[in-house]
């Protein structure tokens, strides 16, 4: 069984891509059945963020899996394979669980240490074991990952200052504001990015903060944390007659404002500009906005430029976050190997007990029976020989589990002993 994951990030599509690759939350259940009633793939995850859309998949075919994934990705975004090919990366086995573990830690992440990723691959992996996509493969690496995760930030600096999207969202808007204290904000999206842009903004003495929201509920609940007021969702183009920012990120399918709804609002406000940040993925703003005049339009790639400069004191902490996920790998790829062959060595045994009972059964048979003492002394006899002859195979073969010769030990020992999976 191979651990596989084929994806896209910032680094390696468009925005414009990013947008057709992204799984919303409620289209996660179907996408989970799609990918796992493939032929060569039995379990599945569906990581989908801002920043990237990765398959993980468990697999016995690495060539197969491949080819269900492309396919995956491609009725996913409506595109023909060939079109977005080129912008995959594809690891497998020890170099895949080294990926999630660099994701999870934030060292892939357009904003370096971002904290936000690590809730969102423990909800992806939520939500596909509530689907039943994830078996034993996937939850063993998720679980490692999580941990590495959690261990980058207690024990470095990596989170240190904006250490998420949100976070650089608001502070990209305070720099091309030259200061938000005073300003009036409207906030669009109270899931997490929305959560946590309404929390910084909290800080950084605006005047007001609206928030709206599709579910009410939740638009009320942020806004009474952050001390501002709740909109409907279908307001949010009137109220921008009387806001300086919006920053949204929903998980809107469709675009949640058109350059059609500013253009009266920019013209009833000559004199004053607004400026727009855009950090979902799929996009909420129609980019033609930008051409409004008095409108600004920031949008992810922005978001990434900006969150490039003043690194250096996170990026000092990087080798001590690789050196924590070096570890977790580790540790994550002797659990493995260990899962993978003690079912060999268990199997082994059985087949060995299988025979040994079945030569005494034969034993008896043409003896004519045994009397109490000869029958405790074969029993003795051919057990303590099994033991004896299976030990230095069992031994092996933990000691060589997780590496190349193990792989060979292991499938030798199926073809020669007749043993199957466990």
């Amino acid at each position: 069984m191979s651990v596989v994951v084929i994806g896209l990030n910032h680094r390696t599509a468009p925005l414009e891509l990013l947008e057709r690759m992204a799984v919303s939350e409620a289209q996660l259940p179907k996408a989970l059945h799609d990918l796992c009633s493939r032929e060569h793939i039995t379990e599945g995850m569906v990581l989908s963020t801002c920043n990237r859309t990765e398959v993980y998949a468990v697999a016995e075919r690495f060539h197969g899996a491949y080819s269900d994934i492309r396919g995956f990705l491609s009725e996913l975004s409506y595109l023909p394979s060939d079109e977005f090919s080129d912008h995959l990366y594809v690891h497998y086995d020890s170099a895949a669980a080294a990926h999630l573990l660099s994701v999870t830690a934030g060292l892939d992440s357009a904003v370096l240490g971002e904290t936000e990723i690590q809730g969102q691959v423990k909800l992806a992996w939520q939500r596909a074991r509530d689907e039943g996509a994830t078996g034993r493969v996937l939850n063993l690496l998720v679980r490692h990952a999580l941990e590495a995760g959690k261990r980058a930030r207690t024990e470095t600096g990596i989170g240190r200052n904006i250490a998420s999207v949100s976070q650089a969202a608001v502070a990209m808007a305070n720099d091309r504001l030259d200061g938000l204290a005073g300003r009036t904000v409207l906030v669009v999206g109270a899931g997490e990015m929305g959560e946590g842009m309404a929390v910084a903004l909290a800080g950084a003495g605006v005047a007001e903060v609206s928030v709206a929201n599709r579910t009410a509920s939740r638009s009320r609940a942020l806004a009474e944390r952050v001390g501002g007021r709740a909109v409907p969702l279908a307001e949010f183009p009137s109220q921008l007659a009387d806001v300086d920012l919006v920053l949204t990120s929903t998980g809107s399918p469709t675009l949640l404002l058109e350059q059609a709804d500013l253009l009266p609002v920019m013209g009833a406000r000559p004199d004053r500009p607004l400026l727009v940040v855009d950090i979902a993925v799929p996009r909420d703003v129609d980019p033609g906005v930008a051409e409004v005049d008095g409108v600004t339009l920031l949008d992810m790639d922005d978001l990434r430029a900006f969150a490039s400069l003043g690194l250096a004191e996170r990026r000092r902490e990087v080798a001590n976050v690789e050196g924590i996920l070096n570890e977790e790998l580790e540790r994550y790829l002797g659990a493995s190997s260990a899962r993978e062959v003690a079912p060999v060595i268990v199997a082994l045994r059985e087949r060995a007990e299988d025979l040994r009972r079945a030569e005494i059964e034969r034993l008896r048979s043409r003896a004519g029976g045994l009397d109490d003492q000869a029958a405790a002394m074969i029993e003795s006899v051919t057990r303590g020989l099994v033991a004896k002859l299976l030990h230095q195979p069992s031994v092996v073969l933990k000691d060589s589990a997780g590496s190349p010769r193990g792989d060979r030990l292991v499938a030798a020992i199926r073809e020669l002993f007749e043993v199957g999976e466990a």
